[in-house]
């Protein structure tokens, strides 16, 4: 290739630079990359945020000259522990690569390596991309402890509530373990998104797009009342209407791709009582729990909202028996079938009476035992007034977690515990149920060694990391010492050593209580 053909390949590189929170994307002077173009390279244009609402995300296409595979690198601040690389395996000439993982504010470097139909090395050709600054309605994140060679691997998302004055839309967030913030939404230019309200959050679908509800009509927002996938610039890729029912806290993608959704019944006199099965395919509604036939609506033990008598959460989905287990913040954790009858119910056994349909909901009481199997028969413990050395009942708890064993581990909020309120801990807790003899035990628990510094009465997620045997523990709602912050906190199962820990402070909290409802560890890029 002669110099002049090289010269023109390389202005013909097209870098399109944000420097403003401005999500209109008017392009600027075309600027030069860094280095010399490669021989394999035809041209190449590089667009900075290419949606309008992901402003550390980029759009890479080229030309090449000859079938080729890729990697890309997005050369991270702090050495190869924050680097992002990514191979795509697409043998071909004409590429549109997503780029993700930039940081705020700064003249990112990417770096591109070539490779041959037979996996040769053809070379590296870098770029340069100048971004905005940070959104200013993110938060502070602030590194405890991050060991990481032991760590989970990916970067922790968090479903944020923070805010600098404007509650609307929620701007879900993913962080690095030396908290920089690497990628997120903002849909305030959104057409239909402007008004996004998550409430539990957003999780990641096994196609590897970002999927979430949306119900911001409880807080003053537009009622949305629907479900969205989007991929990682945010774009709407699919949605699902609910019809006569109201969205609220969580969409649960079961192994078939139905999606399980708590719901309001629209019309009716109470609220957060529903749970919707939506066919994935024909997005119809297959599957209807109400709450009020399966429980006891009228039960005030934990509670005197005659409206809102259980305030479901959390769903998830028990492969094993076809049944779905329900957080019912003020009633306890319930496992039913798909047919709603009651299987167990984890509480405390105090003023458990008939349920709508007239069954007797004591015989689905858990017995609780210790640390020897022996059945725990004081009847203060049974009924949560006091603890046991062995045990503690789960208290208005968010985020139940079915394990590969059939355990269950949830974030046990902690909130009136005892009926009292004065002991102010939050813990993730594992128990062990055996439904043929309907007893529990508590296996294992963490946090409740921290105190205040990590409770959090309200929102709040646990999750187990099978591949590394961790457990990521995180308040979102933490009033501390005069300060309100979140935490992410990755223990270790067995030692329950702190392998990562990460404090996430907002200019504002949500209603001044609430920093996030959850947060995953997970690789940038889907799998």
């Amino acid at each position: 290739m002669s110099k002049k053909v090289l010269l023109s390949f390389l202005f013909s590189v097209f870098i399109l630079v944000s420097c403003s929170e401005d999500t209109s994307f008017e392009p600027e002077i075309p600027q030069p990359e860094i280095s010399e173009q490669l021989d394999v390279i035809v041209s190449s244009d590089l667009r900075l945020n290419p949606s309008g609402y992901a402003p550390l995300s980029a759009r890479l296409n080229f030309v090449t000259g000859e079938d080729v595979d890729m990697q890309l690198k997005v050369v991270g601040k702090n050495g190869v522990d924050s680097d992002i690389v990514k191979r795509f395996n697409n043998l071909g000439t004409d590429f549109s690569i997503p780029v993700h993982g930039l940081y705020a504010n700064t003249l990112n470097v990417l770096e591109c390596t070539f490779y041959d139909r037979s996996g040769a090395d053809l070379g590296t050709q870098s770029f340069t991309l100048q971004t905005g600054t940070l959104l200013g309605d993110l938060p502070l994140i602030t590194i405890q402890e991050a060991k990481l060679s032991e760590m989970e691997p990916g970067m922790t998302l968090v479903s944020y509530f923070g805010h600098n004055g404007e509650l609307f839309p929620q701007r879900p967030f993913i962080f690095d373990s030396f908290g920089d913030i690497r990628w997120y939404l903002d849909y305030k230019s959104h057409p239909r998104l402007n008004q996004l309200f998550y409430d539990d959050g957003i999780g990641r679908l096994a196609n590897g797009n970002f999927y979430f509800g949306s119900g911001g009509g409880n807080f003053g927002g537009s009622a949305d009342n629907a479900i969205y996938e989007v991929d990682l610039f945010g774009q709407i890729i699919n949605t699902w209407e609910m019809p006569n029912y109201g969205f609220h806290h969580q969409v649960k993608e079961k192994p078939n791709g139905n999606f399980l959704v708590t719901v309001n019944k629209l019309g009716a006199s109470t609220i957060e009582d529903h749970i919707i099965e939506i066919e994935r395919d024909s997005k119809e509604i297959i599957n209807v729990w109400n709450l009020n036939t399966s429980l006891d609506n009228s039960r005030r033990t934990l509670t005197d909202d005659v409206q809102d008598w259980i305030h479901v959460n959390a769903v998830t989905y028990d492969e094993s028996d076809n049944s779905i287990i329900i957080s019912g913040r003020t009633q306890g954790l319930i496992k039913l079938t798909e047919d709603n009858r009651v299987v167990w119910i984890i509480g405390p056994h105090k003023d458990w009476d008939m349920a709508g349909d007239g069954t007797d909901l004591n015989q689905f009481l858990l017995q609780p035992l210790d640390r020897n199997n022996i059945p725990i028969d004081e009847l203060g413990v049974r009924n949560g007034d006091v603890n046991h050395a062995d045990f503690e009942w789960n208290w208005y708890q968010h985020a139940p977690v079915l394990k590969s064993n059939g355990n269950i581990m949830l974030f046990d909020n902690g909130d009136n515990r005892n009926f009292t309120g004065s002991s102010t801990y939050s813990r993730a807790v594992e128990f062990e149920v055996d439904e043929a003899s309907k007893t529990i035990k508590q296996i294992w628990q963490y946090g409740k060694e921290r105190g205040g510094e990590t409770y959090s009465a309200i929102v709040s997620d646990v999750d187990y990391l099978e591949s590394s045997d961790h457990v990521l523990f995180s308040p979102g709602s933490i009033t501390f010492n005069g300060e309100i912050y979140g935490k992410s906190i990755e223990v270790d199962y067995a030692s329950k050593e702190v392998i990562f820990e990460a404090t996430i402070t907002p200019p504002t909290a949500f209603f001044n209580l609430i920093t996030f409802h959850r947060t995953e560890r997970l690789p940038l890029y889907p799998e």
